[in-house]
């Protein structure tokens, strides 16, 4: 029994220390709405969520569909989206660089990745963040993602901006009244310009991002 115990306590810093549980819990495809027209490219995005960060599978799929029929002025295609239910512990609900990084580099998503999360622990404190490939240079493991915390408003517009921007590897923004890519997202900035499509499938293809269709 003593040697049993001594045993027990030699384990105890080793458990201490044990990496904290990142898990795929459930993970399918899920269709998209056709958008007319012939479309240039395709877009194949994954869209994870934290279980216990508030979101729900619907309206990730709502915002997605809204997302798909903005881009598709682009010539881009979002026909389906793999959908990823995360289970992490809490710290990891929050969008912060240390943390998140760790819980890409953990989940290795397919890419461009838009993570769902309850709220962010940045400064300054956006509701929705892109990291593209020109500011992810010293967080690597978050190229190519977005982040989309409870607090944003215009969910499916908010969503298409982000991507445009990973999209582009940008984060220009325009002036232009109706704009998709203007700094504050609303119900009627949804518009994008033939120069904003260009560079957005030009350097989403060059990136991987986007799949050319003809």
């Amino acid at each position: 029994m003593r040697a049993l115990f001594v045993l027990l306590l030699a384990a105890l810093p080793a458990l201490a220390q044990a990496p904290e549980a990142i898990t795929v819990l459930e993970r399918r495809e899920i269709a998209l709405e056709s958008i007319p027209g012939s479309p240039s490219h395709e877009l194949r995005l994954t869209l994870a969520y934290l279980e216990g960060s508030g979101w729900l599978p619907e309206v990730i799929v709502i915002a997605a569909q809204e997302s798909a029929r903005i881009l598709g002025q682009c010539g881009v295609a979002l026909r389906s989206a793999d959908l990823v239910r995360v289970a992490a512990p809490s710290r990891y609900h929050d969008f912060r660089t240390p943390v998140s990084r760790q819980l890409a580099a953990t989940l290795q998503l397919g890419k461009p990745t838009v993570y769902f999360v309850a709220g962010t622990r940045q400064q300054p404190a956006f509701d929705a963040e892109a990291i593209g490939r020109g500011n992810s240079r010293s967080r690597p493991e978050l190229a190519d993602s977005v982040w989309i915390t409870r607090g944003t408003r215009d969910l499916g517009i908010a969503l298409a901006h982000e991507l445009a921007h990973v999209l582009m590897d940008s984060g220009e923004h325009s002036e232009e009244p109706g704009n998709l890519m203007r700094d504050e997202t609303a119900p009627g900035n949804t518009r994008v310009l033939d120069g904003q499509c260009a560079r957005l499938r030009g350097t989403g293809s060059a990136h991987g991002l986007l799949v050319p269709l003809r």
